[in-house]
């Protein structure tokens, strides 16, 4: 296949994804658009990109679809940019856009078919859906967008959206995320909550969504402390919210109250992702009277020598009103009053820095039996509606009182016999 050898010229001339050319995968690529005839290599390239197909959902043309794959996760200063910028390049930028535009114009519009014969790798469907989300979307406009008859500015244009909704890298790829030794690690099995979900608690959720949809408009937004009791629905609220928000820019990342000294480099990071809204979630958040983690916290909410970025808000979780754990002596008058005002002062402080504080209580016995019974029907359970009640009840008095995850437990209970 010599007429495969000018294009593999051209692949070497990329200005700004010359980052793809390291992949792997895109290498042995390369290598068969000059000989195609070399059939180790074509099987080898075949493996890998068949498991990564069953990895990341990839279908249709493997080729097509894993080089999407590439442009949409490369973190380039066209990625990067576009991001930032929501949408906005500057022309110089453009023009290095464009003459990459033309080189991966014909490198899509390779024959691919007669280059991995038997079609093998250029109709293929995989077991799971595209685990990256957008990815089969941006396949399908590229793939349009590329073709011979079509300007280099239209794939410029889908890529320009993809990004200033999407991202690049782990950003596009994933919800929500955990702060590791290795920094932010994305969280593949994401609960898929939504807050339709959870039963009950209506103010609750329309002021969580008034706040958030707040700031992913760019509007001021405030830092919100749920408190209430155990398995109301606190944690799942805010996770429901990453869910609900994710394709209008939002992202959620999960800290521990250990990783408060991390706090610093973090908002560094995440300033820098400008393009995006962050929600920091702090989940059953509290600290007993000799821990001082929180310090790192109340300096970044509020009065540090940085500021907090505008794009980052903190969302935590708690059982308790005042997050710091209170004392005999801080109430007593075993110390001065000066000493004891101070002492209690700094402690409820903390709960202070938070603009909304959203409140779960348990529900009451009817409130219980409600979403007893809305479960119940989203399961198709056959039961009357009597038999439903004092099971639920009995079950109740089993168990840890009355709670949204009680009440779910219950149901899987009876979905289990």
């Amino acid at each position: 296949m010599a007429d495969h050898h000018p294009i593999k010229e051209e692949v070497n001339e990329l200005i700004i994804y010359r980052n793809i050319l390291t992949d792997g995968i895109m290498q042995k690529i390369v290598r068969l658009l000059s000989d195609s005839n070399d059939k180790p290599l074509l099987s080898a390239c075949a493996a890998e990109l068949i498991l990564k197909a069953e990895t990341l959902g990839l279908r249709g043309n493997l080729f097509k679809s894993y080089l999407t794959y590439l442009i949409a996760q490369d973190e380039n200063v066209f990625s990067v940019i576009a991001e930032k910028t929501g949408g906005q390049i500057g022309a110089g930028l453009r023009k290095a856009v464009l003459h990459d535009m033309s080189i991966l114009k014909n490198l899509f519009n390779v024959n691919w078919t007669a280059l991995a014969a038997g079609g093998l790798l250029t109709d293929y469907s995989p077991a799971i859906d595209s685990a990256v989300p957008g990815l089969a979307e941006l396949h399908r406009q590229l793939d349009a967008a590329l073709e011979y008859h079509s300007p280099p500015e239209n794939p410029l244009l889908v890529l320009v959206n993809y990004y200033a909704a999407y991202g690049y890298g782990d950003i596009a790829r994933y919800k929500a995320f955990r702060w590791t030794d290795a920094g932010l690690t994305g969280i593949q099995h994401f609960d898929a909550i939504a807050l339709t979900d959870i039963i009950g608690y209506d103010r609750q959720k329309e002021t969580l969504l008034a706040n958030t949809e707040a700031f992913v408009k760019g509007k001021p937004a405030n830092n919100v402390l749920l408190i209430g009791a155990r398995g109301t629905g606190k944690s799942s609220s805010v996770k429901a919210l990453a869910n609900s928000y994710f394709a209008r820019g939002l992202r959620l990342i999960e800290m521990t109250k250990q990783q408060m000294c991390c706090l610093p480099k973090i908002m560094e990071i995440l300033r820098n992702r400008a393009g995006k809204r962050f929600i920091l979630f702090l989940d059953d958040l509290s600290f007993e009277e000799f821990e001082v983690e929180y310090k790192f916290l109340k300096s970044v909410i509020e009065g540090g020598v940085e500021a907090k970025p505008d794009n980052v808000l903190i969302y935590a979780t708690s059982n308790r009103r005042h997050l710091i754990k209170e004392t005999w002596s801080d109430r007593s008058g075993d110390s001065d009053e000066i000493h004891r005002f101070d002492s209690v002062h700094e402690k409820i402080s903390l709960s202070d820095r938070f603009g909304i504080t959203v409140t779960y209580l348990a529900p009451s016995q009817e409130e219980y039996l409600r979403i007893v019974g809305e479960l119940a029907r989203q399961n198709a359970l056959d039961i009357s509606p009597e038999q439903l009640k004092q099971e639920a009840l009995r079950w109740e008095l089993a168990h840890s009182g009355r709670s949204g995850r009680v009440a779910r437990q219950f149901i899987h209970y009876l979905m289990g016999q």
